[in-house]
């Protein structure tokens, strides 16, 4: 049955349908009504919420029930993600499969989410959905393939996503079968002589010392395959295009709905929106451009994304970046750029060669 769900609830409700049964964060506003939302509605289904005493906790605490094979998931903010750096790169070589809610403020953490803050070769897999139904299904998907590959997944959202209210239907989403859990560490076997041991530093039962080179080299490989099979991508009005507008995020259905308008028109102008932040959709963006005569950006911010556009096209086309710091007092981004007229006259005067202010 469709419910009218604001964004947070709705995700939340979509999590606990695909198995997550803990939960912990701080509250730091737009993640905090998604924790609220946990903390509702977890205890109903026999799963636990925790409000921890900072970031630092509640990555440590969805560490440890990750580590049991429960499905578990944390987030915050920016920059309460900041904090858990260390614990992310960590975690990521341990091979833990944690979903992390990462909701933006009003600059942007596109770095942030694709890059890392924290030690040696590692990545997440990152979901930028455009709006709240889409966010329901990757969240669903997100449980499944961080279980899939043993990695972190995130899902990258923002103030907008998570205080929109729409019309969903939440049922749980069918997968195929996954391995079974045998490196799960759950007191089954203590005393046994066969206990687990699960670390970020290839160390193996049994075994005296550790060898990192071998380890970093394995998990670089599943990373290259994650990067292989990952990308995501949604495009329109490609294929004959003379301007290409690529957004992300919320952003791109205002981006998305002046292109429709401007079709309509008969103005070959097409879009490009990654799903996927990491792995970046670079074949997919080649192709997509290749009647283009220019490529337009179109972020909330002073320019990051427009880094992984101008990698994937290596200088075939120009590269122009029509979006710009655009806020609220309060710093969540609730500002003139999330308006229609306004992307309309930036689609426009990049169509028209023009440079577009920020």
């Amino acid at each position: 049955m469709r419910q009218l769900m604001e964004g947070s609830e709705a995700i939340a409700e979509a999590s606990i349908a695909a198995g997550c049964r803990f939960f912990a964060g701080y509250p730091m506003t737009p993640f905090t009504e998604l924790l609220e939302s946990f903390a509702k509605k977890l205890p109903a289904v026999g799963g636990v919420c925790i409000n921890a005493e900072s970031e630092l906790e509640s990555i440590g605490m969805a560490w440890g029930a990750l580590a049991t094979g429960a499905r578990a998931a944390t987030g915050s903010t920016g920059q309460g993600i900041a904090l858990m750096q260390e614990s992310l790169s960590e975690i990521t070589r341990a091979e833990l499969p944690l979903v992390l809610f990462h909701m933006a403020r009003g600059q942007s953490d596109y770095f942030q989410a694709t890059r890392g803050g924290g030690h040696g070769d590692y990545r997440h897999l990152v979901f930028a959905p455009i709006d709240v139904t889409e966010a329901t299904h990757l969240a669903q998907e997100a449980f499944d393939l961080a279980d899939r590959w043993r990695n972190p997944v995130q899902i990258y959202g923002d103030y907008l996503l998570a205080h929109t209210a729409e019309a969903v239907e939440i049922e749980p989403l069918r997968f195929e079968a996954l391995p079974p859990k045998d490196w799960a560490v759950d007191g089954s076997l203590g005393g046994s002589g066969r206990a687990r041991n699960i670390n970020p530093i290839g160390m193996e039962k049994g075994r005296k010392g550790i060898e990192p080179e071998p380890f970093w080299k394995r998990l670089q490989a599943k990373h290259d395959a994650m990067e292989r099979a990952l990308p995501r991508h949604e495009a329109e009005h490609t294929e004959d295009a003379e301007l290409v507008v690529v957004a992300f995020g919320t952003l791109a259905r205002f981006a998305r709905y002046v292109v429709r308008a401007l079709r309509r028109e008969g103005r070959r102008v097409g879009y490009f929106r990654p799903v996927t932040l990491w792995p970046f959709p670079s074949d997919a963006l080649r192709e997509a451009t290749g009647s283009a005569r220019r490529v337009a950006v179109l972020e909330m911010n002073a320019g990051q994304m427009i880094d992984d556009v101008r990698l994937a096209l290596l200088g075939s086309r120009p590269v122009v970046a029509i979006g710009g710091i655009s806020s609220d007092s309060a710093g969540f981004g609730i500002g003139p750029l999330l308006d229609a007229d306004n992307v309309r006259e930036r689609v426009e005067g990049a169509l028209a060669g023009r440079e577009v202010a920020a």
